[in-house]
């Protein structure tokens, strides 16, 4: 099940760097392109499943064990309190947006499972999502007019 998701953070450096309302859109149109399987897996999952709440719990949980394992230090266990927020931004950035973008009826369902295992597994990392519309509606050139 999901199998090296964790690849999706591959190229968050670049896809994170100067980012402005034209790049955003090309950089989500190649994220999707590029690993939005593992999001229809997802919604697969909990189309397919007799209980989708406990069906996303499971995902989520996955998902953040597989992140957990690519990035923790191999020193103390744990991500870098930089990387983490890199990591951070860039659910809210791309892997949510990517999660509703599918359009199933249980991609709220996966997201808000994800956004609670990431915040209760890494530190400081009670974060929040929208949609793809809203972020990119955000942007003016650079993103809310700042960077």
């Amino acid at each position: 099940m999901l199998d090296h998701v964790e690849t999706v953070f591959e190229n968050m450096k670049p896809m994170m760097k100067k980012l402005k309302k034209a790049s955003y859109r090309q950089n989500m149109e190649v994220f999707v392109g590029d690993y939005g399987h593992y999001f229809r897996e997802m919604t697969d999952m909990t189309e397919k499943a007799q209980d989708k709440a406990e069906k996303a719990k499971e995902i989520a949980k996955v998902f953040a064990e597989s992140v957990e394992r690519e990035f923790a230090s191999p020193k103390n266990g744990r991500i870098s309190g930089p990387l983490q927020l890199d990591l951070n931004f860039f659910m809210i950035y791309y892997v949510f947006p990517a999660i509703l973008m599918t359009g199933h009826g249980d991609a709220v369902l996966i997201a808000d499972q994800i956004r609670e295992e990431w915040g209760n597994r890494f530190k400081d990392s009670k974060i929040q999502y929208t949609d793809y519309d809203t972020l990119y509606g955000a942007f003016r050139e650079k993103i809310f007019g700042i960077f």
